[in-house]
């Protein structure tokens, strides 16, 4: 389960994953960090079995969360250059036979390098 942290000035000084983490044993991969003096967000992902335990912490620590369930998307934009092709960490974009770009989004972690290096505007995170 892919999730949205948001930390306020009050919980962002205080090592709430760390803790979750020790106090469920769950593996928490951090895939993005914005972190700063009064507020954070962090995207991580949790494992499936242990996310209702993991939420239910964060939420008593002050953590505002939200499910990302969109990932990745392109629009009428793409000139199919393959910039998106070459930063991606996780090969979501590839050329088709026809020298399209297309896109795998469930192998998206909302890393926000495709949308940076587009020179067309053409991928965005839906709402």
């Amino acid at each position: 389960m892919l999730l949205l942290l948001k930390f306020d000035a009050r919980t962002v000084r205080e090592p709430i994953i760390s803790l979750t983490a020790i106090k469920t044993g769950a593996l928490i991969n951090i895939l993005r960090a914005d972190v700063g003096a009064r507020r954070g967000e962090l995207i991580v992902e949790v494992p499936d079995q242990k996310a209702t335990e993991v939420l239910e912490i964060l939420r008593k620590m002050g953590v505002e969360i939200q499910e990302i369930t969109k990932s990745i998307a392109k629009n009428e934009n793409c000139v199919h250059c393959g910039a998106c092709v070459s930063i991606c960490p996780t090969e979501v974009f590839y050329f088709n036979g026809e020298n399209r770009v297309e896109l795998r989004a469930e192998k998206c972690i909302h890393c926000g390098a495709c949308i940076k290096v587009c020179p067309t505007s053409a991928l965005y995170f839906p709402l």
